[in-house]
This record gives C-alpha cells, structure tokens and sequence, in this order.
C-alpha cells in the first residue's frame, strides 16, 4: 500500500462517526501513520492528539455538530456539484457504475458519495480514486476552508487528504470556487467518463463499503471486503 493510500484510508476513519471504540483504534491509526508522509502524517497525528483527549461522547457531540449542511460542512461530494436536486440521483448512480467498473461492488450503507467512501476506494484503486477525488477537488476544498473557518480540528483531516492531490491547495473560497468553474465537467449516467479508460473493466470481483470502525482498516485489505 503507498504512502497516500494510507493517508486516504486513516482520513477515511477518522470521518466516520467515532462512536466508542474509536479511542481504541487510536494505535492502529497512529501505527499506520508511520508509513505516511511527513506533512500529512503530522496533520492527521495531530487531530488523534485532540481527539484522544476528548471522551468518546464529547467526540461523537463533536462530530454531529461539525458536519451539517447548514454550515456548508458537508462529507456527501455530490451535495457541493448537485445541491438537493434530482440531477444528484444521476451523479450517485455514476458513482456506483465507476466504482463496479474498477472490479468493486459498492455494499456500504451510506451513500456512495460520502466521503470515507470514496477515500476508501481511492486507496484502493489509486490512481482512478485520484481521479474521483479530483473531479470533486472544489467540494473538498471548500470543505477544507469551513473547518479551518469554524477552527475544527477535522480541517486538518482535508487537509492531508488535499496532499495527496496534485498542485496546490486554493487559499480562499473564491480561489476554490473558480476551481469548480474550470474544473471538469461533472458527466452524467450513459455519457462517457474520464476515469473509464483508467479502469481494467469487466464484472466486479468484490464488494466493499464505507468503513464503518476504524477497527475495519485494510492493511493488508481485510476478508470481508475481498478486491481484485
């Protein structure tokens, strides 16, 4: 597993609900870290130092009160292309056929959009899942800019998802709102997508889903969730 999966599979834990076993985990995810880059690795380390010193009520507390579409911290990526609209419908059934195009059947409970999701499956096919995560690189940035505005230390978590993108990180949300006028085109089911020539094609081979605990993280890719 390369250093940016690892990234994207810790991130990916950590923005789940933490429920009560998340501090247990805590050795697992900062053992992972060891293989991750140095400035990503320090961004996430540092979000375990905060979340360990909280209790697994006032972390969950934390959590529910974080990541809210009122606030415009939204974990759901086809919620910042799509809002509440029927063209979102399309956008998560592409997901699903891009997901079983790469040889994964999508089984988790939340949406295929929700972030832990999509960063489960950039780990494990990357370079299709860098693709995935920068079609929705202006979401995720902006996301990035309403944590660090409301000082949640879940800002650091985008953040280190952000390094493992390619090219710099917009400062502002202008920045990042012009990125999601020039960025891609957000294609819809039946026309053709920019991540499929990247992909082997053909059935899938397994099913995966959002990891739902920590405990769940893949390395080496855990029995229930089998991959090609």
């Amino acid at each position: 597993m390369t250093p940016d999966a690892l990234v994207r599979l810790v991130a990916g834990c950590v923005l789940q609900y933490p429920g009560d076993r998340f501090h247990d985990e805590l050795p697992r995810l900062r053992a992972a870290l060891a293989g991750a880059p140095a400035e990503p690795a320090a961004l996430l380390g540092a979000f375990l130092d905060e979340a360990e010193g909280m209790t697994p009520i006032g972390l969950c507390e934390r959590y529910t009160s974080t990541f809210d579409t009122r606030n415009r911290r939204c974990l759901y990526l086809t919620w910042w292309t799509d809002g509440d609209t029927r063209r979102r419908g399309l956008s998560l059934v592409r997901l699903k056929r891009i997901y079983r195009d790469f040889g994964l059947e999508y089984a988790g409970e939340e949406l295929p959009d929700f972030l832990p999701a999509a960063l489960e499956f950039a780990a494990l096919r990357e370079e299709a899942g860098t693709e995935l995560l920068q079609e929705h690189r202006a979401g995720l940035e902006l996301l990035r800019l309403a944590l660090a505005e409301s000082a949640s230390p879940y800002a650091r978590v985008l953040e280190a998802v952000c390094t493992t993108l390619p090219g710099p990180s917009p400062a502002t949300k202008a920045e990042a709102k012009a990125l999601a006028r020039s960025g891609p085109p957000q294609e819809l089911v039946g026309a053709g997508s920019p991540l499929e020539p990247f992909g082997p094609g053909g059935p899938p081979s397994g099913s995966w889903g959002s990891i739902d605990r920590p405990v769940d993280l893949p390395w080496p890719t855990s029995p229930e969730r089998k991959t090609a």
